[in-house]
């Protein structure tokens, strides 16, 4: 019998300066799609391991984590199950380091410019909205609520 597992991943809110960075990818569609910096989580990687493994490689952003923004859990179109837990950073340094397949380009965006993108369609997913509102609100926790090792 096989066991129903959603899909666990993590995704990076890094504001700088009144700007949010977002990754341009290639979906295969006629327009690119933005996103947070977002991934799977790998064997043996804590969740905040997770998340600043996946900013780096789809950004060439270091960051450190700062808050957790909260866990989402999404059902895409195929019905796949996804949980997606979000955390804050701050970036350190750019690394000037290729970014993953499939990742045009990283982008320093104003909330407006990400409306503008919402309304176009262009967000990979709803939760990359949501997840600036929450942060925007003041929905964060810290990082002791997570229990990991």
């Amino acid at each position: 019998m096989s066991r129903w597992a959603p899909r666990v991943t993590v995704a990076t809110v890094v504001e700088r300066g009144g700007r949010y960075l977002l990754v341009e990818e290639d979906r295969g569609g006629p327009l690119s799609e933005f996103n947070q910096p977002a991934g799977h989580l790998e064997p043996g990687e804590t969740l905040a391991d997770a998340a600043r493994r996946e900013t780096a490689e789809e950004s060439a952003w270091q960051v450190a984590i700062t808050d957790y923004l909260g866990l989402y859990v999404f059902t895409a179109a195929d019905g796949l199950v996804f949980h997606s837990h979000a955390f804050v950073a701050t970036p350190l340094a750019w690394l000037d380091t290729p970014l993953d397949t499939g990742i045009l380009a990283a982008h320093w965006l104003t909330y407006s410019e990400i409306d503008d993108l919402e309304r176009a369609g262009r967000l990979r997913s709803p939760l990359v909205a949501q997840r600036l509102r929450d942060l925007r609100g003041g929905r964060i926790y810290p990082l002791a609520v997570i229990r990991e090792r």
